[in-house]
């Protein structure tokens, strides 16, 4: 996941609507499942789709009334906890 990528993508819902990223990760989630996939494929589809999952995430806690740079930090806070 990508801190930036996450805000543009908030960015880009704040402009336009949640729906869009929804109908998206549907349409990605849709094409990691065509024959022929490539492994290098689907890393980019997963890497999109988890950068869009966050956005999503950080967008619910920024409708909840957090900051947005808070709610960033805290989730990639969260993130990073996982991951060690």
């Amino acid at each position: 996941m990508r801190l930036p990528i996450i805000k543009h993508i908030i960015d880009f819902v704040e402009e336009n609507d949640e729906d869009w990223v929804v109908e998206t990760i549907e349409l990605l989630e849709h094409m990691s499942e065509a024959k022929g996939i490539k492994d290098e494929e689907l890393d980019v589809i997963g890497e999109l789709l988890s950068n869009m999952y966050g956005a999503l995430e950080v967008q619910k806690e920024i409708k909840n009334g957090t900051p947005q740079k808070e709610a960033l930090n805290g989730f990639m806070k969260r993130v990073m906890g996982a991951i060690n």
